[in-house]
Protein backbone atom coordinates (compact mmCIF):
# COMPACT_ATOMS: atom_id res chain seq x y z
CA UNK A 1 0.00 0.00 0.00
CA UNK A 2 1.05 3.57 -0.58
CA UNK A 3 0.97 5.98 2.34
CA UNK A 4 -2.37 7.34 1.13
CA UNK A 5 -3.94 3.87 1.34
CA UNK A 6 -4.17 3.40 -2.42
CA UNK A 7 -3.41 0.13 -4.10
CA UNK A 8 -0.03 0.11 -5.75
CA UNK A 9 0.97 -2.10 -8.64
CA UNK A 10 4.21 -1.27 -10.43
CA UNK A 11 2.77 -2.60 -13.68
CA UNK A 12 -0.12 -0.09 -13.64
CA UNK A 13 0.54 3.57 -14.53
CA UNK A 14 -0.51 5.80 -11.63
CA UNK A 15 -2.36 8.16 -13.97
CA UNK A 16 -4.88 5.34 -14.52
CA UNK A 17 -5.84 5.35 -10.86
CA UNK A 18 -8.60 7.72 -9.75
CA UNK A 19 -7.41 8.93 -6.34
CA UNK A 20 -10.61 9.37 -4.32
CA UNK A 21 -8.67 10.33 -1.22
CA UNK A 22 -6.92 13.26 -2.93
CA UNK A 23 -10.20 14.50 -4.45
CA UNK A 24 -12.00 14.16 -1.10
CA UNK A 25 -9.18 16.09 0.62
CA UNK A 26 -9.58 18.93 -1.88
CA UNK A 27 -13.34 19.01 -1.22
CA UNK A 28 -12.74 19.00 2.54
CA UNK A 29 -10.63 22.14 2.18
CA UNK A 30 -13.49 23.84 0.30
CA UNK A 31 -15.98 22.79 3.00
CA UNK A 32 -13.61 23.84 5.82
CA UNK A 33 -13.33 27.32 4.25
CA UNK A 34 -17.14 27.69 4.27
CA UNK A 35 -17.38 26.46 7.87
CA UNK A 36 -14.67 28.95 8.93
CA UNK A 37 -16.66 31.74 7.25
CA UNK A 38 -19.77 30.71 9.22
CA UNK A 39 -17.82 30.77 12.48
CA UNK A 40 -16.38 34.21 11.64
CA UNK A 41 -19.97 35.46 11.30
CA UNK A 42 -20.79 34.16 14.78
CA UNK A 43 -22.79 31.15 13.60
CA UNK A 44 -22.52 27.71 15.18
CA UNK A 45 -20.57 25.05 13.28
CA UNK A 46 -22.68 22.55 11.30
CA UNK A 47 -23.50 19.54 13.49
CA UNK A 48 -23.60 15.97 12.15
CA UNK A 49 -24.85 13.21 14.44
CA UNK A 50 -24.69 9.45 13.91
CA UNK A 51 -26.61 6.55 15.44
CA UNK A 52 -24.99 3.13 15.57
CA UNK A 53 -26.78 0.07 16.95
CA UNK A 54 -24.66 -2.96 17.85
CA UNK A 55 -20.97 -3.77 17.64
CA UNK A 56 -20.42 -4.41 13.93
CA UNK A 57 -16.68 -3.80 13.35
CA UNK A 58 -17.01 -2.31 9.88
CA UNK A 59 -19.77 0.06 11.03
CA UNK A 60 -17.72 1.16 14.05
CA UNK A 61 -14.74 1.91 11.80
CA UNK A 62 -16.91 3.84 9.36
CA UNK A 63 -18.54 5.99 12.05
CA UNK A 64 -15.11 6.75 13.51
CA UNK A 65 -13.97 7.91 10.06
CA UNK A 66 -17.00 10.22 9.83
CA UNK A 67 -16.20 11.68 13.26
CA UNK A 68 -12.61 12.35 12.24
CA UNK A 69 -13.70 13.92 8.93
CA UNK A 70 -16.15 16.23 10.74
CA UNK A 71 -13.47 17.50 13.08
CA UNK A 72 -11.04 18.00 10.19
CA UNK A 73 -13.37 20.58 8.58
CA UNK A 74 -14.41 22.28 11.83
CA UNK A 75 -17.84 20.65 12.14
CA UNK A 76 -19.39 19.36 15.35
CA UNK A 77 -19.85 15.59 15.56
CA UNK A 78 -21.79 13.45 18.02
CA UNK A 79 -22.35 9.70 18.06
CA UNK A 80 -25.14 7.78 19.79
CA UNK A 81 -23.96 4.21 20.40
CA UNK A 82 -26.72 1.76 21.32
CA UNK A 83 -26.42 -1.94 22.25
CA UNK A 84 -27.46 -4.62 19.74
CA UNK A 85 -30.50 -5.54 21.88
CA UNK A 86 -31.93 -2.00 21.65
CA UNK A 87 -35.65 -2.19 20.91
CA UNK A 88 -37.19 -0.62 17.83
CA UNK A 89 -39.22 1.65 20.12
CA UNK A 90 -36.07 2.94 21.86
CA UNK A 91 -34.41 3.68 18.52
CA UNK A 92 -37.50 5.51 17.23
CA UNK A 93 -37.54 7.63 20.42
CA UNK A 94 -33.93 8.69 19.77
CA UNK A 95 -34.76 9.49 16.14
CA UNK A 96 -37.70 11.64 17.30
CA UNK A 97 -35.36 13.47 19.68
CA UNK A 98 -32.85 14.20 16.88
CA UNK A 99 -35.65 15.23 14.51
CA UNK A 100 -36.55 17.99 16.98
CA UNK A 101 -33.09 18.93 18.28
CA UNK A 102 -32.34 22.42 16.94
CA UNK A 103 -28.61 21.93 17.57
CA UNK A 104 -28.36 18.98 15.15
CA UNK A 105 -28.35 19.93 11.46
CA UNK A 106 -28.20 16.42 10.04
CA UNK A 107 -27.83 12.84 11.18
CA UNK A 108 -27.26 9.36 9.83
CA UNK A 109 -28.31 5.91 10.99
CA UNK A 110 -25.53 3.43 10.36
CA UNK A 111 -26.77 0.41 8.42
CA UNK A 112 -27.28 -2.52 8.69
CA UNK A 113 -29.47 -2.53 11.78
CA UNK A 114 -30.08 -5.65 13.94
CA UNK A 115 -32.64 -7.99 12.36
CA UNK A 116 -35.34 -7.34 14.98
CA UNK A 117 -35.55 -3.66 13.88
CA UNK A 118 -37.58 -2.75 10.79
CA UNK A 119 -35.10 -0.79 8.64
CA UNK A 120 -37.80 0.65 6.37
CA UNK A 121 -39.84 1.93 9.32
CA UNK A 122 -36.72 3.55 10.78
CA UNK A 123 -35.74 5.30 7.53
CA UNK A 124 -39.32 6.56 7.07
CA UNK A 125 -39.14 8.16 10.54
CA UNK A 126 -36.16 10.41 9.70
CA UNK A 127 -36.89 14.12 9.30
CA UNK A 128 -36.21 14.73 5.56
CA UNK A 129 -34.65 18.12 6.41
CA UNK A 130 -31.97 16.28 8.43
CA UNK A 131 -31.64 13.25 6.13
CA UNK A 132 -28.05 13.88 5.04
CA UNK A 133 -27.74 10.26 3.85
CA UNK A 134 -30.51 10.97 1.30
CA UNK A 135 -32.40 7.76 2.15
CA UNK A 136 -35.92 8.99 2.96
CA UNK A 137 -38.72 8.59 0.38
CA UNK A 138 -39.08 12.40 0.37
CA UNK A 139 -35.49 13.00 -0.78
CA UNK A 140 -35.51 10.02 -3.14
CA UNK A 141 -38.68 11.41 -4.73
CA UNK A 142 -37.14 14.86 -5.21
CA UNK A 143 -34.03 13.24 -6.73
CA UNK A 144 -36.23 11.36 -9.23
CA UNK A 145 -37.84 14.67 -10.22
CA UNK A 146 -34.48 16.41 -10.53
CA UNK A 147 -35.35 18.91 -7.79
CA UNK A 148 -33.00 20.18 -5.02
CA UNK A 149 -32.60 17.59 -2.27
CA UNK A 150 -30.08 15.68 -0.20
CA UNK A 151 -28.55 13.24 -2.67
CA UNK A 152 -27.53 9.77 -1.41
CA UNK A 153 -23.93 10.12 -0.24
CA UNK A 154 -22.21 7.33 -2.20
CA UNK A 155 -23.83 8.05 -5.60
CA UNK A 156 -23.23 11.79 -5.13
CA UNK A 157 -19.60 11.01 -4.34
CA UNK A 158 -19.28 8.90 -7.50
CA UNK A 159 -20.69 11.69 -9.69
CA UNK A 160 -18.25 14.19 -8.17
CA UNK A 161 -15.38 11.72 -8.49
CA UNK A 162 -16.02 11.33 -12.23
CA UNK A 163 -16.43 15.06 -12.74
CA UNK A 164 -13.23 16.01 -10.90
CA UNK A 165 -11.28 13.24 -12.62
CA UNK A 166 -12.14 14.68 -16.04
CA UNK A 167 -14.31 11.69 -17.02
CA UNK A 168 -16.92 12.79 -19.56
CA UNK A 169 -20.35 11.26 -18.96
CA UNK A 170 -22.46 13.07 -21.60
CA UNK A 171 -23.49 10.67 -24.35
CA UNK A 172 -21.57 7.79 -22.75
CA UNK A 173 -22.98 4.34 -22.01
CA UNK A 174 -22.86 3.66 -18.27
CA UNK A 175 -23.50 0.14 -17.02
CA UNK A 176 -24.35 -0.15 -13.31
CA UNK A 177 -23.95 -3.56 -11.65
CA UNK A 178 -26.37 -3.67 -8.72
CA UNK A 179 -29.80 -2.14 -8.10
CA UNK A 180 -29.79 -1.34 -4.38
CA UNK A 181 -31.61 1.73 -3.08
CA UNK A 182 -28.34 2.95 -1.57
CA UNK A 183 -26.12 2.90 -4.68
CA UNK A 184 -27.27 1.17 -7.87
CA UNK A 185 -30.71 2.72 -8.39
CA UNK A 186 -29.86 6.31 -7.37
CA UNK A 187 -26.61 6.44 -9.37
CA UNK A 188 -28.52 5.26 -12.46
CA UNK A 189 -30.96 8.14 -12.00
CA UNK A 190 -28.29 10.76 -11.31
CA UNK A 191 -26.13 9.84 -14.31
CA UNK A 192 -29.11 9.85 -16.69
CA UNK A 193 -30.31 13.33 -15.63
CA UNK A 194 -29.51 16.62 -17.37
CA UNK A 195 -26.00 17.68 -16.54
CA UNK A 196 -24.61 14.12 -16.55
CA UNK A 197 -26.52 13.08 -19.70
CA UNK A 198 -25.37 9.45 -19.84
CA UNK A 199 -27.31 6.48 -21.23
CA UNK A 200 -27.62 4.03 -18.34
CA UNK A 201 -28.17 0.28 -18.16
CA UNK A 202 -28.76 -1.43 -14.80
CA UNK A 203 -27.70 -5.06 -14.38
CA UNK A 204 -28.52 -7.36 -11.47
CA UNK A 205 -28.67 -11.00 -10.37
CA UNK A 206 -31.29 -11.89 -13.02
CA UNK A 207 -29.48 -10.21 -15.93
CA UNK A 208 -28.66 -12.64 -18.74
CA UNK A 209 -25.49 -12.48 -20.86
CA UNK A 210 -23.93 -10.09 -18.33
CA UNK A 211 -20.40 -10.00 -19.87
CA UNK A 212 -21.92 -9.02 -23.23
CA UNK A 213 -23.57 -6.00 -21.60
CA UNK A 214 -20.62 -4.95 -19.45
CA UNK A 215 -18.32 -5.03 -22.50
CA UNK A 216 -20.51 -2.34 -24.10
CA UNK A 217 -19.91 0.11 -21.25
CA UNK A 218 -17.82 3.27 -21.53
CA UNK A 219 -18.16 3.57 -17.74
CA UNK A 220 -18.79 0.68 -15.34
CA UNK A 221 -20.10 1.29 -11.81
CA UNK A 222 -19.73 -1.96 -9.87
CA UNK A 223 -21.85 -2.25 -6.71
CA UNK A 224 -22.83 -5.91 -6.79
CA UNK A 225 -21.56 -6.91 -3.35
CA UNK A 226 -19.35 -9.82 -4.47
CA UNK A 227 -15.58 -9.63 -3.99
CA UNK A 228 -13.45 -9.65 -7.16
CA UNK A 229 -16.58 -10.22 -9.29
CA UNK A 230 -15.68 -8.07 -12.30
CA UNK A 231 -12.91 -9.66 -14.39
CA UNK A 232 -10.84 -8.19 -17.21
CA UNK A 233 -12.70 -10.12 -19.92
CA UNK A 234 -15.92 -8.33 -18.87
CA UNK A 235 -14.46 -4.88 -19.60
CA UNK A 236 -14.14 -3.03 -22.91
CA UNK A 237 -10.58 -1.77 -23.42
CA UNK A 238 -10.42 1.89 -22.42
CA UNK A 239 -13.50 1.83 -20.17
CA UNK A 240 -13.60 3.69 -16.84
CA UNK A 241 -14.28 1.40 -13.87
CA UNK A 242 -15.69 2.60 -10.53
CA UNK A 243 -15.54 -0.01 -7.76
CA UNK A 244 -18.06 0.57 -4.95
CA UNK A 245 -17.53 -2.75 -3.15
CA UNK A 246 -15.49 -3.22 0.01
CA UNK A 247 -14.85 -6.63 1.59
CA UNK A 248 -12.60 -7.99 4.31
CA UNK A 249 -10.97 -11.15 2.96
CA UNK A 250 -9.20 -13.45 5.43
CA UNK A 251 -5.48 -13.50 4.66
CA UNK A 252 -3.09 -14.98 7.25
CA UNK A 253 -0.09 -13.61 5.31
CA UNK A 254 -1.02 -10.02 6.30
CA UNK A 255 -0.37 -8.30 9.63
CA UNK A 256 -4.08 -7.82 10.40
CA UNK A 257 -5.08 -11.28 9.18
CA UNK A 258 -7.20 -9.89 6.37
CA UNK A 259 -6.95 -7.75 3.25
CA UNK A 260 -9.42 -5.32 1.72
CA UNK A 261 -10.82 -6.05 -1.75
CA UNK A 262 -13.54 -4.50 -3.88
CA UNK A 263 -16.06 -5.94 -6.32
CA UNK A 264 -13.46 -5.59 -9.09
CA UNK A 265 -10.40 -7.77 -9.73
CA UNK A 266 -8.25 -4.64 -9.59
CA UNK A 267 -4.87 -5.97 -10.78
CA UNK A 268 -6.33 -7.56 -13.93
CA UNK A 269 -9.02 -4.99 -14.77
CA UNK A 270 -6.59 -2.07 -14.33
CA UNK A 271 -4.59 -3.41 -17.30
CA UNK A 272 -7.64 -3.00 -19.56
CA UNK A 273 -9.35 0.11 -18.14
CA UNK A 274 -8.37 3.68 -19.00
CA UNK A 275 -9.15 4.77 -15.41
CA UNK A 276 -10.07 2.80 -12.28
CA UNK A 277 -10.86 3.49 -8.62
CA UNK A 278 -8.85 1.52 -6.04
CA UNK A 279 -10.23 -0.12 -2.90
CA UNK A 280 -9.53 1.36 -0.43
CA UNK A 281 -8.94 4.98 -1.42
CA UNK A 282 -11.51 5.35 -4.20
CA UNK A 283 -15.24 5.73 -3.55
CA UNK A 284 -15.06 5.42 0.28
CA UNK A 285 -13.55 8.86 1.02
CA UNK A 286 -16.03 10.45 -1.41
CA UNK A 287 -18.99 8.99 0.49
CA UNK A 288 -17.80 10.63 3.70
CA UNK A 289 -17.11 14.01 2.10
CA UNK A 290 -20.59 13.91 0.50
CA UNK A 291 -22.06 13.57 4.01
CA UNK A 292 -20.08 16.62 5.10
CA UNK A 293 -21.33 18.55 2.07
CA UNK A 294 -24.96 17.58 2.79
CA UNK A 295 -24.56 18.62 6.44
CA UNK A 296 -23.21 21.99 5.33
CA UNK A 297 -26.22 22.43 3.03
CA UNK A 298 -28.60 21.48 5.87
CA UNK A 299 -27.05 24.22 8.02
CA UNK A 300 -27.34 26.77 5.21
CA UNK A 301 -31.02 25.92 4.62
CA UNK A 302 -31.78 26.79 8.24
Amino acid sequence: MKSGGLKQNNMIPQDKIIDGKAIADAMKKEIAAEVAEMLDKGMDAPHLAAIIVGEDGASQTYVASKEKACHSVGMTSSVYRMPANTSEEELLKLISFLNNDEEVDGYIIQLPLPKHINETKVIHSINPKKDVDGFTPFNIGLMQLGEPCFLPATPAGIVELLKRSGVETAGKHVVVLGRSNIVGTPISVMLSRKGADATVTICHSRTQNLPEITRQADILVVAIGKPLFLKADMVKPGAVVVDVGIHRIEDPTTEKGYRIEGDVDFDEVAKVASKITPVPGGVGPMTIVSLLYNTLQAKKRK
